[in-house]
């Protein structure tokens, strides 16, 4: 059994049972689906990668605390689609203590709930199950039996799922370092690949191949390749157009290598030399992002971080001529998010963008501090839209982000990314080679 499960069976405790259910295939188009991915929190806990299963979990049960129901085994559908693991599989190489076909849980569902008194599951998500469970549920309350003693209390199991998703443990670091360590390779290899004339496209593709020829299943998210005036649009994903001579590029990208994601921005000139504009604005978001890096650290809180990067971002705003008055002023009227308008970072791990809360309530104020074993991105930008008159002429249409993956440590911080170069003099120097 996995550690991760044996941990949520403690979490919740005696008379509960949780259900969480696998994914679905998703229809792109007629015939035709996506490629699938699995629920995050399902394969957390369960290791097991096809779609159509559910977990049950029982720690009340002695002789099967854990029992998948799966897709059985069938030559004709295996043939077109696939080999299935079955109930067998299910068992021998899952560590299910019990397996079934997916078909018999309806009927097998009064047996595994009656008794409990807390059901953990999430409604909302799959909306066969939730009418599954619901009629269940109100046909148990009319019987009126001995034997009928459905849960009085429902719970969403993903408080306590997402709290323990943001604590890596020792072996989740050692496959996320590996997906930061092959997204390294493929941004340096997009730096040294570069070239005026090339499209965007061009070095996407270079990316994305050396992810799959690494061992990554692919891509983290959809990749940014934005050169020029295109590196201003945050999500940009088009990724189709020239890169020429004299402007930068901005990258981001991330592999997913076991199910875990990576996350990295590095900008450079497509060129191989920024001009004296360009590094007037990389210098100051890489000394805002150098800064925010080593203040994610145990008892740093989310928003003393993010106010760190507004702070240093806004002085470095008026240094260049895009912004005027105090500071403090500046900030309180969010004059800022004109030209950084996002966060300096969250969380990362099977969902790129993590699970896991920011803040300890509702109120911002509480602001939750860093902990061992959270991974996190720090990522300061500037964002100068091509068409903005109020900035100088030498400024427009320069879009910067630096990113690194960060993992806080009892002692400080690692950053899993520090391969890939990041000081302008680094990446002329490596560009030139």
């Amino acid at each position: 059994m996995r550690k991760q499960l044996k941990d949520f069976i403690e979490s919740i405790g005696k008379n509960a049972v949780a259900i969480i259910p696998a994914a679905h295939e998703v229809t792109k188009s007629y015939d035709t689906e996506f490629k699938f991915h699995q629920d995050p929190d399902f394969y957390y806990l369960t290791g097991f990668p096809e779609p159509d299963a559910i977990a049950v979990i029982n720690p009340s049960s002695k002789k099967n605390p854990y029992t998948l129901f799966v897709r059985p085994r069938d030559p004709k559908m295996e043939t077109w689609y696939g080999r299935r693991e079955g109930v067998d599989g299910a068992k021998k190489n899952y560590g299910a203590d019990k397996a079934l076909p997916i078909e018999k849980f309806v009927s097998e569902l009064p047996k595994l709930l009656n008794g409990s008194e807390k059901l953990y599951y999430r409604f909302g998500v799959d909306n066969r199950l939730d009418q599954a469970i619901l009629n269940y549920l109100s046909a148990q309350r009319f019987k009126r039996l001995k034997t009928a003693y459905p849960p009085h209390t429902i719970i969403d199991p993903t408080i306590a799922i997402h709290e323990m998703r943001l604590h890596k443990t020792p072996d989740e670091v050692k496959l996320m370092q590996k997906s930061a360590d092959i997204a390294v390779e493929a941004h340096i290899l997009a730096m040294q690949t570069a070239k005026p004339g090339m499209n965007e496209a061009h070095l996407e593709s270079v990316i994305e191949h050396h992810f799959r020829t690494s061992g990554a299943s692919g891509v983290s998210y959809n990749s940014i390749i934005g050169g020029g005036a295109n590196a201003t649009i945050l999500h940009y994903v088009e990724n189709n157009a020239p890169l020429r001579d004299g402007d930068l590029l901005l990258i981001d990208a991330g592999a997913s290598y076991h199910g875990y994601a990576s996350d990295i921005t590095r900008t450079f000139p497509v060129s191989g030399r920024y001009t004296e504009a360009q590094r007037d604005v990389y210098d100051i978001v890489l000394e805002t992002e150098i800064a925010c890096l080593e203040a994610t650290k145990v008892g740093t809180t989310v928003k003393e971080r993010q106010n760190l990067s507004i702070e240093m971002l806004t002085e470095g705003m008026k240094k260049l001529g895009l912004l005027k008055g105090k500071t403090k002023d500046l900030i309180k009227k969010k004059a800022y998010e004109k030209y950084y308008m996002h966060g300096v970072g969250h969380y990362l791990g099977l969902d790129v963008h993590d699970a896991g809360r920011y803040f300890n309530d509702h109120k911002v104020k509480n602001s939750r501090p860093f902990a061992a074993g959270m991974v996190l991105t720090v990522e300061p930008g500037l964002y100068i839209p091509p068409d903005d008159k109020n900035a100088p002429a030498k400024y427009r249409g320069i879009g910067i982000r630096i990113e690194d993956d960060v993992l806080v440590t009892e002692s400080g911080n690692v950053n899993l990314t520090a391969k890939c170069p990041k000081h302008a003099e680094e990446i002329e120097e490596l560009m030139a080679k």
